[in-house]
């Protein structure tokens, strides 16, 4: 296995994004919870969320090496019509000063009043740009990329969810900042930079957990891919628990809010719905299961807050981390 690559500099990542001044490392919360305790199993929060007002969590931990690269250069990206990392790069775009370009899924978006999302992104300065889902799901493709940059003019490209290589090199700090502080670290996975850089930062004898949030069974073999281009092959212990989509992407049922209203009541924590509950609902399976020895500590990490603009229950069919 690889050696693990180092991080972004410094702890706050590159310089000019210190100046905001996150919150790293992040809080590390012990919870006590019988549904956990009672099978002698330790609950740890790993509170991302906390980082940045406008850019926590793995938003941070990705955007920071990409921001690294683009230099002050403007920004291209991609993401649905809920994206978080749509409103973390626009946020970031408007606290540093660049351009920021963000091509949406859903060209019939273009003829409707922007969501609370969208419109967010926009008042942050972010150029809206819809395309068809068809040309959507080719947008790694040279012609559609050099389409969108013939029409935005010349711009640094960070992918949907803002996963690539840079990324999953800059969430390994958050694997090292759980060294020795949990047998389990566990994520919600979108598009699977997180888990790819978490895993590669933890220690040996450390394990991480992915959880999709989305059906179809290939979040693996991007995970894989993501190592082998950022670490030049397999890097860490890590495996993925596909049960919890609940539905797919930003998909959501009654039993799942009426969790995240229950874990809410107990510990204080506001829930994040489409990713941090399907992931704390599956650690709370998970234990009840018997997956976790007894004596064994694990460490959910926290990458989001809930949206202000959105309510709890509100459908949200499209949607990228």
């Amino acid at each position: 296995m690889p050696a693990t690559p180092p991080g972004p500099a410094g702890p706050a990542g590159p310089p000019g994004l210190s100046r905001l001044r996150p919150v790293l490392p992040s809080p590390l919360q012990p919870v006590e919870d019988d549904r956990f305790g009672r099978y002698g199993v330790r609950l740890l929060l790993k509170r991302d969320d906390l980082i940045h007002p406008d850019l926590p969590g793995n938003k941070w931990r990705k955007l920071a090496p990409n921001l690294l690269a683009a230099a002050g250069r403007p920004v291209l990206t991609f993401g649905g019509a809920y994206s978080n990392h749509l409103r973390a790069t626009a946020a970031a775009g408007r606290l540093l000063g660049f351009r920021t370009v963000g091509v949406v899924r859903g060209d019939e978006l273009a003829h409707r009043p922007l969501n609370p999302s969208l419109a967010r992104c926009a008042a942050d300065g972010m150029r809206l740009h819809f395309v068809d889902r068809t040309t959507y799901r080719a947008k790694a493709d040279p012609e559609v990329l050099a389409g969108l940059l013939s029409a935005h003019g010349a711009c640094e490209v960070i992918p949907e969810g803002g996963s690539n290589a840079l990324a999953a090199q800059g969430c390994t700090e958050l694997g090292r900042e759980l060294r020795g502080r949990a047998d389990v670290a566990a994520v919600a996975c979108g598009t699977g930079g997180t888990l790819a850089g978490l895993a590669a930062g933890l220690a040996p004898g450390q394990r991480a957990l992915g959880v999709p949030v989305l059906r179809g069974g290939f979040l693996g073999d991007v995970v894989r891919d993501l190592q082998r281009e950022a670490f030049g092959g397999p890097a860490g212990d890590w495996s993925l628990d596909e049960r919890f989509h609940f539905g797919g992407y930003a998909r959501t049922t009654d039993a799942l809010h009426a969790f995240a209203d229950d874990f809410e009541d107990r510990h204080g924590l506001p829930v994040e719905r489409l990713y941090v509950a399907k992931l704390l609902y599956a650690l709370t399976t998970l234990a009840g299961e018997g997956a976790f020895p007894a004596g064994s500590s694990v460490a959910a990490v926290i990458t989001g807050r809930p949206d202000p603009a959105e309510p709890p229950g509100a459908p949200q069919s499209d949607s990228s981390r």
